[in-house]
């Protein structure tokens, strides 16, 4: 009972509400926070700090960023979303808060789009510029296993390189971006590779427009740190793994070259195996153990979740082009 009255007095203060609504949607650094709720810094940093010693929130340094969240599990994540969801839709000042925040989401994505549409003609050398991609490449398809069955899916496609460099050990192709540029980039690449099995499309990582289950391999290459939600990026990647399926993801470890958010549009400053495989685990696969190859300055590392396999007798059977759900969601 105390745990619980110590949650709730954290909470009870209308700013601490408006704070806790947003950081139920996103996780904000207390810059972007002041911007939404127009207040001063100092006191929106002293409603964070009795929130989070209360258990409500989550905090994660990340270079001279410092990221919030609703916390993710135990009593106080529960009652958090509760107290959320009990607060009213309609009320003005809310969904005054909710539309500032979708000022700064527009922003973000305005300035990424920027940048990858300048970038893109260009993208797969500056991709390489912290590592040699080619020992990337080669630890990633030893993770992956591939055997020339079944279908994989390349989420943040870019320029379709996975999709080129894996395109003769499978079935078939799909690679989703966010960015034409990058499609019309892909688009071509593919085209002189000549792998007509493969495709690409424009779609959001968030909401892929693919059936649950339906391809066996799944990479996110070096996209989750310019997400501002990769948790729910990766749980969405998750969602369309079939049983037996690998997801890859590939990133950067956590480093502090803070001039990669400022010249190269990254929200994130790497990863760590503990927060990576706790979105696996949560979204219900099994991880692997992580692969981590050493580059000067960043390292980057290979994260691998399996979906167990169905029993036999609930096993799914394989799609064939003719009745594929992911391809007859593509209008292919």
């Amino acid at each position: 009972m105390d745990r619980i009255l110590t949650i709730l007095r954290a909470a009870a203060e209308p700013t601490r509400l408006r704070l806790l609504a947003l950081l139920a949607e996103a996780e904000l650094t207390v810059s972007e926070l002041t911007q939404v709720l127009g207040q001063s810094q100092p006191r929106i940093s002293r409603h964070l700090k009795l929130m989070g010693e209360a258990g409500l929130l989550e905090r994660y340094q990340e270079g001279s960023w410092a990221f919030f969240r609703l916390v993710g599990g135990g009593a106080a994540a529960g009652l958090a979303r509760e107290l959320v969801a009990a607060l009213p839709t309609e009320d003005p000042t809310l969904q005054r808060d909710r539309a500032r925040l979708q000022e700064i989401r527009r922003g973000r994505a305005e300035a990424a789009s920027a940048y990858f549409r300048v970038n893109a003609p260009d993208w797969h050398r500056i991709r390489s510029l912290h590592i040699d991609e080619g020992e990337v490449e080669s630890a990633l398809a030893q993770a992956l296993e591939l055997d020339g069955q079944g279908g994989l899916l390349d989420i943040g496609t870019g320029t379709g390189r996975m999709l080129e460099l894996f395109g003769s050990k499978i079935e078939r192709g799909l690679g989703i971006d966010a960015s034409r540029e990058m499609l019309a980039v892909a688009r071509a690449n593919l085209d002189k590779a000549g792998l007509r099995h493969c495709s690409v499309r424009l779609a959001d990582m968030y909401t892929l427009p693919i059936a649950d289950r339906s391809f066996e391999h799944v990479i996110i290459h070096q996209v989750l740190h310019y997400s501002e939600r990769p948790d729910q990026a990766a749980a969405e990647a998750a969602r369309v793994l079939a049983p037996g399926g690998r997801l890859a993801i590939v990133d950067f470890a956590p480093h502090d070259l803070e001039e990669l958010r400022q010249d190269h549009a990254h929200r994130r400053l790497g990863f760590s195996d503990a927060e990576i495989r706790g979105w696996l685990k949560a979204a219900g696969l099994a991880p692997e153990p992580p692969i981590h190859l050493a580059g000067r300055p960043l390292t980057v590392g290979i994260w691998v979740g399996r979906r167990p396999a169905e029993s036999q007798s609930g096993r799914r059977p394989r799609s064939s082009p003719a009745n594929d759900p992911a391809r007859n969601a593509q209008g292919e």
